[in-house]
């Protein structure tokens, strides 16, 4: 390649760089369509931090209640952490489950052939549900524990591993928001 064409090349990438520049820096930015923005809020107002597809341990399906507070723990009889914070979720539980704003919803994937077994030589008095299908994105994840303290569609508290939840600051938490309601 001699001297003329090497010039051009040159003098041609730096013009192609030149313009590459000016669009990315100088360019005029569209603004989103009204439509596009529509679109973008339809699906936030559609993701939602409740479960469908929820069943009781007999099968019968279960809507969870938008108009309490939620209280949500992912779990599996297999996982250690799990068994771990079940005494404590137990003690919450006695202590809110006559009240008539708060609901507990303690959710795994297994049967009930396997999770029913399981409560009966623990002795929990939970209310335990089965879940099939994919979490909302708010509540997807690969760990468990997972648990999540719900109110009017948003997540208040949440925690990924085991954890004391009938600890002071839980209660504390949950009686603010009830005082709210």
């Amino acid at each position: 390649m001699g001297s003329t064409p090497k010039k051009i090349l040159v003098f041609a990438l730096s013009i192609l760089a030149f313009v590459a520049i000016y669009f990315v820096l100088f360019a005029p930015k569209t603004e989103p369509s009204a439509e596009a923005e529509n679109a973008d809020s339809a699906t936030e107002s559609n993701s939602s931090v409740y479960l469908t597809s929820l069943t009781d341990l007999t099968g019968k399906p279960v809507s969870m209640n938008e108009n309490k507070l939620i209280f949500l723990n992912v779990w599996a009889t297999w996982c250690g952490p799990c068994n771990m914070e079940m005494p404590g979720i137990q003690k919450l539980y006695n202590q809110y489950k006559n009240h008539d704003k708060v609901d507990f919803y303690i959710v795994s994937d297994e049967d009930a052939e396997t999770v029913n077994p399981f409560i009966a030589r623990k002795g929990y008095e939970l209310p335990f549900y089965q879940f099939s299908g994919p979490y909302p994105p708010a509540l997807d994840g690969n760990a468990i524990p997972r648990t999540y303290i719900i109110y009017k569609g948003k997540i208040i508290a949440q925690e990924t591993g085991a954890s004391q939840w009938d600890r002071p600051e839980v209660v504390d938490l949950i009686e603010k928001q009830l005082a709210e309601i």
